[in-house]
C-alpha cells in the first residue's frame, strides 16, 4: 500500500503493469495466437460487408429488381442488420461477461458466415419477386445480430490477451484484419468485373464473393475453437458474484452510464468514417458521380493498402505517445477537411480525386489504429464486453451503419453531392467532444474493478512513469507527485 497521497484521496495498490519482455516465450506465443484468431473472424466480418458494399449496384438489379428506387432498397438492406446489432450487443456481450469471450466469439462468426454464404442462393426477384428482398433482409438480420457481439468481442478479446505496454501494436492487427477483409472484397468484387464484365456479373457471377464466406468462415472457426480466455477475465469472472448476463446488462447501464456515452460519441466518427469511406463510396462514385465501377474500385483498393501498411506503425506510435493526441488529430481532420475532400472528388480530375480518397484514408486509419485498444479499456473487466458491443452497436446503428442509406437519400432530395462531407463533419465534431473526455490509457493495466486511467494517481504515488496526460480530475496531481518525491527520499535516507 503507498502512503497518503494527497487529501481526500485515499491510497490505494493499483494492478501491475504486463510487460511484453516480462512475457514468457509460453506467454507470447499465446499472445500472438490470440490475436491471429481474432484477426481473422474480424476480417470474415468486414469481407462479409464489404461485398455487399461493393456489389450494391449488382444486388440492386438482381434482388430489387432495378426498380427507381432499387439502390436506396439495397442500402437500407445494409442498413437494416444495423438496426437489430444492438440487440446481439445486449444479449451476446453480457453473456461474454459471463461465460467467456472465446464461447461468444466461435458462436458469432458461425452464424455470420452462414448467413453471408446463403445471400449468394437466394433466388432473384426476377424469379420470386419480393420474396427475394424478404430473404435477404431475414439474412441481413442474423448478421446484424451476430455482428453485434462479434467485433466488440474481438477487440476486447486482444485487448486483455497484449501487454499492456504493446496494446496499441497488437490492437492495430484487428483493424489490418478489418482493411483485409474489405480489401479482399473489393479486389474479389473488382476483378470478378474486369474478367466477366457487367454482363458477367448478372449471369450470376455476383454470387461467387458471398459464397466464398463460407470456406473462410470454416478456417476463422477453426482458429478460434483453440483459443482461451485471458487471465484478465478468469481472475474477474473468479471474483464476481452475479448469476445472469441481465445482472451484466444493468451494471453497465446503471453503474457507467458516462462511460457508455463517451464509447457511442466516439462510434459515431468512428463507424460514420469508416462506412461512408469504405462501404458506401463505390457508390456514391458510380451513382453520384458517374465514375466507372472499376476505376472507383480500384482508387478504393489503393487506398486501402496503403492504409493496411501504415496502420500498424501506427498503432505502435500510440503506445510511445499515447491514443489521446492520434485521435484527437483524426477527429479535427475529418470537421475540418471532410468537405474539402468531397470537393476534390466532384472535380472529375483523377489525381486531385485520389488526394480527396487519401484525405479520408488518412484520418480514418488514425481511428482505426486507436480503437481496439482504445475502446475497451473505456470499461473494466467486469462489464467490458457488454458495455463495448452496447454503447457501439447503438451508436452505430443511429448514425454509422445507416450512413449509405442517409447521404444518399439526402443527395437525392437535394441534388448536392457535398452531402457526405457534411455529414462527416458533424460526426467529426461529436467525436471530438467524446474523445475530449477521455482517459489516457496506453501502458494502463485492463486488470481491476475501475475504469483504466482512473487509478493514474495512485500510480504516480508508488512513482510509476505514465503515457501522456495523467488522469486528474481534483487538481491533486502536483501534490501526489511531491508525496512521492518525499517517499523516495525517505527511502533512500533509510538506505544509506
Amino acid at each position: 500500500m503507498t502512503e497518503q497521497t494527497a487529501q481526500g484521496h485515499p491510497p490505494t495498490e493499483p494492478p501491475p503493469i504486463t510487460r511484453e519482455l516480462d512475457l514468457s516465450p509460453i506467454q507470447r506465443k499465446t499472445v500472438k495466437k490470440s490475436v491471429l484468431g481474432a484477426m481473422a473472424g474480424n476480417a470474415i466480418e468486414w469481407f462479409d460487408y464489404g461485398i455487399y458494399g461493393y456489389l450494391a449496384v449488382h444486388l440492386s438489379q438482381q434482388i430489387f429488381g432495378g426498380s427507381e428506387n432499387a439502390i436506396l432498397w439495397t442500402l437500407f438492406g445494409f442498413a437494416v442488420s444495423f438496426l437489430i446489432r444492438p440487440i446481439g450487443g445486449a444479449v451476446l456481450g453480457p453473456l461474454g461477461d459471463r461465460i467467456g469471450r472465446q464461447k461468444v466469439l466461435v458462436f458469432t462468426i458461425l452464424m455470420i458466415s452462414l448467413a453471408t454464404a446463403a445471400i449468394g442462393l437466394l433466388p432473384t426477384f426476377d424469379t420470386v419477386g419480393w420474396l427475394a428482398p424478404i430473404l435477404l433482409f431475414l439474412l441481413r438480420i442474423i448478421q446484424g445480430f451476430s455482428a453485434g457481439g462479434e467485433y466488440a468481442g474481438a477487440a476486447v478479446y486482444m485487448a486483455e490477451h497484449a501487454p499492456d505496454d504493446r496494446r496499441g501494436f497488437w490492437g492495430s492487427f484487428l483493424e489490418f484484419g478489418t482493411l483485409l477483409g474489405f480489401s479482399m472484397a473489393a479486389i474479389l468484387v473488382t476483378g470478378l468485373e474486369l474478367i466477366v464484365g457487367p454482363e458477367g456479373m448478372a449471369a450470376g457471377w455476383w454470387r461467387l464473393p458471398f459464397l466464398l464466406t463460407l470456406p473462410l468462415g470454416i478456417v476463422a472457426l477453426l482458429m478460434r475453437r483453440n483459443l482461451h480466455d485471458s487471465e484478465t477475465f478468469t481472475e474477474a469472472k473468479a471474483q464476481d458474484t452475479r448469476t445472469s448476463a441481465w445482472q451484466v446488462l444493468r451494471d453497465v447501464v446503471t453503474k457507467q452510464p458516462k462511460q457508455l456515452l463517451k464509447i457511442m460519441g466516439i462510434t459515431i466518427l468512428i463507424n460514420t468514417a469508416f462506412y461512408l469511406v469504405l462501404t458506401y463510396m463505390p457508390t456514391f462514385l458510380t451513382t453520384s458521380l458517374d465514375m466507372d465501377a472499376t476505376q472507383s474500385g480500384l482508387m478504393l483498393v489503393g487506398v486501402q493498402l496503403v492504409m493496411m501498411a501504415v496502420i500498424i506503425p501506427l498503432g505502435a506510435l500510440t503506445d510511445r505517445i499515447g491514443r489521446r493526441p492520434v485521435l484527437l488529430t483524426a477527429a479535427i481532420g475529418f470537421t475540418l477537411f471532410s468537405v474539402p475532400a468531397i470537393m476534390l472528388l466532384n472535380t472529375g480530375n483523377i489525381v486531385l480525386q485520389v488526394l480527396g480518397l487519401a484525405i479520408f484514408g488518412l484520418f480514418l486509419v488514425m481511428l482505426l489504429c486507436n480503437i481496439s485498444a482504445t475502446l475497451p479499456a473505456l470499461f473494466p473487466t467486469t462489464v467490458r464486453y457488454a458495455g463495448f458491443a452496447l454503447g457501439y452497436n447503438v451508436a452505430t446503428s443511429l448514425l454509422g451503419g445507416p450512413a449509405g442509406l442517409i447521404n444518399e437519400a439526402l443527395i437525392q432530395s437535394t441534388g448536392s453531392t457535398l452531402v457526405p462531407g457534411f455529414y462527416m463533419t458533424v460526426a467529426g465534431i461529436i467525436g471530438l467532444v467524446a474523445i475530449l473526455t477521455f482517459n489516457e490509457t496506453a501502458g494502463r493495466s485492463l486488470r481491476g474493478d475501475v475504469v483504466p486511467g482512473d487509478d493514474d494517481l495512485d500510480r504516480v504515488a508508488i512513482g510509476e512513469s505514465l503515457i501522456g496526460k495523467v488522469h486528474d480530475p481534483a487538481g491533486e496531481l502536483e501534490q501526489v507527485q511531491a508525496a512521492a518525491a518525499g517517499s523516495d527520499e525517505a527511502r533512500r535516507r533509510d538506505t544509506d
